[in-house]
């Protein structure tokens, strides 16, 4: 499965993909996120259903430092990504 989420507020310059990448690796996820022109963060996760719900999740939070206001995730095609990186 996979899932593209858009994540709103203070979540650029507070280690919030660095973050989201550690969380993806612990729990088996792979995809990316990066920092969008407008200040959010777009976030690809693909792997096994239970795994991309609690990354998800953990979305709603992020880093101690973020201050997370709004995730909007969608479904996508599955697809076959090495890793999770940071754009």
């Amino acid at each position: 499965m996979c899932c593209r989420c858009l994540v709103e507020g203070r979540v650029q310059g507070v280690y919030f993909r660095g973050a989201t990448r550690e969380q993806a690796v612990r729990l088996g996820v792979t995809g990316y996120a990066r920092n969008l022109p407008d200040g959010r963060v777009e976030v690809l996760a693909c792997g096994p259903p239970d795994a991309v719900a609690q990354l998800r999740y953990w979305l709603r939070s992020g880093p101690p430092m973020a201050r997370v206001a709004a995730v909007n995730c969608e479904p996508r095609d599955y697809q076959s990504w090495s890793g999770f990186s940071v754009d």
